[in-house]
């Protein structure tokens, strides 16, 4: 069972676990401990059967991650640095991107530095319409260091991603729909109902394809892979799967499938 923790709220509606980063006072700003907290959830919601999708989203109405905790590493020399940003890649930024479960941020307002990394590292993103994202880091003397120098560019193409980039400019959610930053962009009132429309969907599909879906589309951004070779093998190993066998007998006999993940 997926327990809720110190900064981490947890619940499970309709096969979906809604995580709920807990830090309102700050801002909901990632610091050491929530990134434990978050990595322990959802390692934890991977193997759980009944768990068909995930929501992040942020407490409160102001902030879905305001960033990093910069107090945390502002002495932090060379060497702390370098390690910050590598067990942040893989304790959280990377494992989101390769979960195996399509997670969905629900964007409720502020999303700048980590929080838009976070953001970007999910399968989806839909923002409220009072949302507003960025990367300020040059703007402290840094760079993104979780991901968003690579993220943004795939998202938004190149030369968006230099100039959010390198003018720390914070963008609407109306420009983060435009630039393809979000998938869709809703009231706060109705951010949630949104991403459970869609997990509603997704809910109703086979979980061995979908999590076959994620990595191989995930193997397209992947220099040492190629995308086509990863999705012909996959492809052949979908036939051999239980959910397809009931798929295409649900098809064929004009019936709902009911898929298992085997």
């Amino acid at each position: 069972m997926v327990a809720t923790s110190e900064f981490i709220l947890c619940e499970i509606k309709n096969n979906v676990l809604v995580l709920t980063i807990n830090r309102p006072d700050k801002l909901n700003a990632l610091n050491r401990q929530t990134i434990e907290e978050l990595h322990e959830t959802l390692a934890e919601a991977e193997n759980q059967n009944d768990i068909k999708a995930v929501i992040l989203t942020g407490s409160g109405q102001k902030a879905f991650v305001a960033g990093a905790d910069i107090a945390e590493f502002s002495n932090y020399s060379v060497s702390e640095g370098k390690q910050l940003s590598s067990s942040g890649h893989f304790k959280i930024f990377n494992f989101i991107e390769n979960f195996s479960k399509p997670i969905i941020a629900a964007v409720n307002g502020f999303a700048l530095g980590g929080g838009l990394e976070l953001a970007m590292a999910c399968h989806l993103r839909v923002v409220s319409d009072n949302a507003k994202m960025g990367l300020p880091e040059v703007s402290l003397g840094l760079i993104p260091g979780y991901g968003g120098t690579q993220r943004l560019a795939q998202l938004v193409g190149k030369g968006k991603a230099f100039e959010m980039i390198v003018t720390a400019d914070m963008i609407t959610a109306a420009d983060a729909y435009k630039w393809g930053l979000a998938n869709y962009i809703t009231t706060q009132e109705e951010l949630l109902n949104k991403c459970f429309e869609i997990t509603a969907k997704i809910a109703s599909k086979s979980p061995t394809a979908i999590k076959t879906a994620i990595k191989v589309i995930n193997a397209g951004y992947n220099n040492s892979l190629n995308g086509f070779e990863v999705e012909i093998e996959e492809f052949g190993k979908s036939f051999g799967t239980k959910d397809f066998k009931e798929g295409v007998s649900a098809f064929l006999e004009k019936r709902k499938a009911n898929f298992t993940g085997e």
